[in-house]
């Protein structure tokens, strides 16, 4: 497989208000061979992630989200009316299911400040506009992980799904166990009751075999 080919397996999510920068965008990354989807606010990105206000952790669940292709990055303009990219960045981040997702922020300003905030609550990356070429070519270490996080997952739930086994598998032995042990503790008292009335039983027997004496005459009793 080409490198082409490989990188046109990666789904770039863009979110821009601006109609030019959102061109651009979208240009660059079809250059770089990428599959691209473009919105043009935080809402409307969320809902292609499937993303739900209720729980977030639902995202993917709906039928009408499930996409031919997953996406695998999102590079969002950070001042956006209503619902600003670093407002994305949190919602994403806050979502178990959303959180692997790689964010990358893009702006036309400067501002330190800023900058460090995205970076801090998990942004790969903040690019400043217009653009460039260069600044895409640095997306794909960021979405080689993301692809590597998505492969290992049917692992470990294949491990978690394992660990469920053998604990139920303990949980149906000591089960087991118990009702053996409380069946054994039943059969020993029922042969205990059984014993003790065949000793009831013998020592009435004996008392009615026994020779009674009355004004020193034998009796014998039926």
């Amino acid at each position: 497989m080409g490198m082409a080919a490989a990188e046109a397996q990666f789904h770039v999510l863009a979110v821009d208000d601006s109609v030019i920068d959102r061109k651009l965008i979208e240009r660059l990354l079809k250059t770089s061979s990428y599959q691209v989807t473009t919105v043009d606010s935080g809402s409307k990105a969320l809902e292609v992630l499937g993303w739900h206000e209720g729980n977030p952790d639902e995202a993917f669940l709906s039928p009408r989200n499930h996409q031919e292709v997953e996406v695998n990055l999102v590079i969002t303009d950070y001042c956006m009316p209503g619902m600003t990219g670093y407002d994305l960045l949190k919602k994403m981040k806050e979502s178990s299911i959303l959180r692997d997702i790689p964010v990358v922020i893009m702006s036309s300003e400067n501002v330190p400040s800023r900058i460090n905030r995205c970076l801090e609550e998990g942004a790969e990356e903040f690019f400043l506009k217009p653009v460039r070429l260069s600044d895409v070519s640095k997306l794909k270490p960021h979405l080689m992980k993301s692809k590597c996080k998505e492969n290992q997952k049917p692992e470990n739930q294949e491990n978690e799904e394992s660990e469920e086994s053998i604990e139920e598998a303990k949980a149906e032995t000591e089960t087991e166990t118990e009702i053996q042990s409380q069946q054994q503790q039943t059969a020993q008292s029922n042969n205990n009751n059984n014993n003790k009335r065949k000793s009831m039983d013998e020592g009435l027997s004996q008392d009615r075999t026994r020779p009674r004496y009355n004004n020193g005459l034998t009796v014998m009793s039926n």
